[in-house]
């Protein structure tokens, strides 16, 4: 392994591990023993059988929102709208899953998930053309396009999709377009989802790093004036990395859909977790199949914090601040590579 990606390894693995040791301080300011607080949020995350498949089931989505803002960042798009991708993504896959009864879960299921990709891709696709076409910055516009999602998709269970009472709900989808459970334990069910989601990780990572297209869209990432120099164009490669990116925060939301019970769409069905991408593919550096492992981080502190609050009586607040100190020294990176370069010289110097 050369020094880049051992660097590259590194950098997001020292800072979990400073983002660890200051929230020790706090959990010390609070009263608690910290070995503790981290042993049962571990516990939590991976104590059981029941754990495991909550820790998996809250992985999947994040997986794919990771790779849908990695994926746009390595291409030199900022793609904030994931969140709202992944609403119309669940949204119109929904529609789509409702209505297909009666044919087999082998057309079922994929159907359902192209509308879907196609509804996400569609949603990223209008910033990516006001990007392409007028200069408009794709932050501001899937910023925009977020909140246009969010009260659509209120609208929708409400009104034209409103069924039965108390919390807005759509109806549940043919029992044909759910996906197949591999592990059940009492409310928790695991589904394949996380098999498609590790699929597609592979797929993306092989697509950016071993194809003409990957190539393309890196070079318009690294340099876009370079890029249009030798021959590729702005305008499509920003449209098609938008339509990319959003196709997978589609597939987040329509795969979560019919992966997990009630297998409704739900006004909040997203829970934050298209904004979550952007803190995973910062912490897996914006490579495929480090974001599988930032994605297995974020749900098992999300999974091991609700343990570490109900037995240890630590509040969630302690996984934010992880989280978010996570995020910055990934983000400020100088900072950590100067703590690595530091101990290197300290280690020569020593010898």
């Amino acid at each position: 392994m050369n020094t880049g990606k051992i660097y590259a390894l590194l950098v997001p693995i020292v800072s979990v591990l400073i983002a660890l040791l200051i929230a020790s301080i706090i959990i010390i300011m609070i009263g608690k023993n910290p070995v503790t607080a981290y042993a049962i949020m571990l516990d939590g995350a991976f104590g059981s059988q029941e754990a495991i498949a909550d820790t998996i089931m809250k992985m999947t989505p994040l997986i794919l929102t990771g790779l849908a803002v990695g994926f746009g960042f390595r291409a030199g798009v900022f793609n904030i709208g994931a969140e709202g991708q992944m609403t119309m993504g669940a949204l119109i896959g929904a529609v789509v899953a409702m209505n297909i009864g009666g044919i087999p879960s082998v057309i079922a299921i994929p159907l359902s998930i192209l509308a879907g990709m196609l509804a996400g891709a569609f949603w990223a696709s209008i910033a990516g053309f006001l990007k392409a076409f007028t200069g408009a910055h794709e932050v501001i516009s899937t910023i925009m396009l977020n909140w246009i999602a969010s009260n659509l998709a209120s609208y929708m269970v409400t009104g034209p999709l409103a069924v039965g009472s108390g919390t807005p709900k759509s109806p549940e989808i043919a029992e044909a377009s759910k996906l197949p459970v591999i592990l059940k334990v009492q409310a928790t069910e695991l589904s394949i989802g996380i098999f498609i989601a590790v699929a597609v990780a592979i797929i993306m990572y092989i697509l950016i790093e071993k194809t003409t297209t990957g190539y393309k869209l890196k070079a318009v990432g690294f340099n876009p004036h370079a890029a249009e120099y030798g021959g590729i164009s702005i305008r499509k490669s920003i449209i098609l990395t938008m339509a990319i990116s959003g196709a997978l925060a589609g597939m987040a939301g329509i795969v979560d859909l019919i992966g997990v019970p009630p297998h409704r769409f739900v006004g909040e069905l997203t829970g934050g977790r298209g904004f979550d991408g952007i803190t995973i593919a910062l912490i897996g550096r914006n490579n495929p199949i480090g974001i599988i492992f930032a994605a297995l981080l974020i749900a098992a502190l999300r999974t091991g914090s609700n343990a570490m609050q109900i037995r240890a009586q630590i509040p969630n607040d302690i996984v934010s601040i992880i989280q978010g100190i996570v995020i910055f020294l990934v983000a400020a990176e100088r900072i950590v590579s100067t703590l690595i370069s530091w101990k290197r010289k300290k280690g020569v110097t020593a010898i």
